[in-house]
């Protein structure tokens, strides 16, 4: 099984995708959609709550409560690999 590389920083992309950097440099960009037509993901539909983001300790996953989070295998594994390094949202 491939090793997940841990997460290095996050950051919000409008209020339905976030920019994700891996500790090995690679960049991923998420698509939150699938997961905002979830109930338990309901409280993500407002932007400033979206906004809000973290990574967690360890960079293990990202959170915005003690109830929402996404772990980096799903931010690895259904990001899409952005084609050059950018600078990502402030």
């Amino acid at each position: 099984m491939e090793k997940i590389p841990k997460i290095e920083r996050v950051a919000p992309i409008g209020d339905a995708e976030l920019f994700v950097r891996f500790e090995n440099g690679i960049e991923k960009t998420y698509d939150c959609r699938p997961v905002l037509a979830l109930p338990e993901f309901h409280l993500l539909k407002i932007p400033a709550f979206f906004r809000a983001v973290q990574v967690d300790t360890g960079g293990h996953g990202v959170f915005w409560n003690n109830d929402l989070d996404l772990s980096e295998y799903e931010l690895w594994t259904n990001g899409r690999q952005n084609a050059s390094p950018a600078e990502p949202p402030a």
